[in-house]
């Protein structure tokens, strides 16, 4: 055996545990629930039929709780996507533009995102309903004091707020990288051009972060897609079903009232397939712009 030959062995056999355990833990399960999907199973019995796509057909053409969830989600997708990549970039430049510091405020920044969203969903509860009345009543602010997670209206602006939170450090340390990676003397020849400040940040800072961009916008596009714990933890999908998103929608139909596990499995292999989609979309149009840029 080559030396070559056995250095690819080596670094297979260090791959392989890790390798199997994705194998066996995500790619089976996911045929798994594909599976299923063609079925009538509900999750107990040993005995079911199959199906075919009347699982689909009914989800998309008769279901119109799943239909109200999958807008709310591309209404939360939207508002994520936009607001946690503004708000990640902002911080990222205000924490590179201090000298001193730097590294207190990239771990407080990101420190919400260590927690449990559970945990951050219960805190932000808090909040909502006991932190923000005190407050109202203390300091007369009585805009605060309104039903937050109780008003549709309002729960929505709650959720991304809590979501923010919990999110926006990890994407921000994701563009601190990009801008640490810009090189100075392309900022030192833009100023001696007579380039201002929007100038350099427009013509050289974006263009040489636009890799992070592209990332950043995937992961928040992707897991705003399948948020669940956020939601769950503070409003349930409630008040009703106002916020109830696609995973919570999926949980409730397998386990929770109808226990559909092949329906609920076709719900998730939908909502599969819609990730999968725009987030090749978004991946092709962003690389296209990164080599312009």
């Amino acid at each position: 055996m080559t030396r070559g030959a056995k250095r690819t062995a080596v670094l297979l056999a260090f791959v392989l545990p890790a390798l199997l355990f994705y194998l066996v833990c995500t790619v089976l399960p996911a045929f798994g629930g594909f599976w299923y999907s063609l079925t009538d199973w509900n999750g107990l019995n040993r005995e079911y039929a199959w199906v075919g796509v009347s699982n689909y057909v009914e989800a998309l053409r008769d279901d119109p709780y799943f239909l109200d969830s999958i807008l709310f989600t591309l209404k939360y997708v939207m508002f994520m996507v936009v607001l946690q990549n503004v708000a990640a970039l902002g911080l990222a430049v205000l924490v590179e533009s201090r000298r001193r510091s730097k590294a207190l405020f990239r771990t407080i920044f990101f420190m919400p995102n260590m927690l449990s969203m559970i945990v951050g969903g219960f805190m932000w509860m808090f909040i909502f309903t006991k932190a923000l009345p005190f407050f109202a009543e203390r300091t007369g602010f009585g805009w605060l004091d309104r039903s937050w997670i109780g008003d549709p209206s309002l729960s929505f602006y709650s959720i991304l707020v809590l979501s923010l939170w919990g999110g926006v450090g990890y994407i921000m340390v994701i563009y601190i990288a990009g801008l640490q990676g810009v090189p100075v003397h392309l900022k030192e020849a833009a100023a001696i051009d007579g380039a201002n400040a929007w100038q350099t940040v427009r013509h050289v800072t974006l263009p040489m972060i636009y890799p992070a961009i592209t990332i950043g916008v995937f992961l928040t596009l992707s897991t705003s897609f399948k948020v669940f714990d956020a939601v769950y933890a503070l409003t349930g999908g409630g008040p009703g079903r106002s916020t109830q998103v696609i995973a919570i929608n999926i949980m409730e139909e397998a386990f929770r009232f109808q226990q559909r596990y092949g329906y609920a499995s076709a719900k998730a292999m939908i909502l599969f397939l819609i990730v999968l989609l725009l987030t090749l979309i978004q991946l092709r149009i962003m690389k296209r712009r990164e080599v312009e840029a």
